[in-house]
């Protein structure tokens, strides 16, 4: 499992400085270089489907790591 979670933290992909809920907006728009209100304008409208917006976000912030390092579920689970 800790393979897993080295694997998710070299992807680069990290919870962004500019959070409003959890940073998953502000990681998106680092990752992809474009303005944070576009990636949040774009999350509300998937959070009309429900399932499909909050659970992809949900997942998306138990997996993403923090600016530190730190992944939510690794922790979580007495990983680190």
């Amino acid at each position: 499992m800790a393979s897993v979670f080295d694997t998710i933290r070299s992807a680069g992909f990290r919870r962004g400085p500019q959070r409003l809920l959890a940073g998953i907006c502000g990681g998106i728009a680092a990752k992809l270089r474009i303005n944070v209100w576009i990636v949040r304008v774009l999350m509300l409208l998937l959070f009309a489907l429900p399932v499909v917006g909050w659970g992809l976000y949900l997942v998306i912030w138990v997996v993403t790591p923090n600016e530190s390092g730190s992944i939510p579920l690794e922790r979580w689970l007495g990983r680190r």
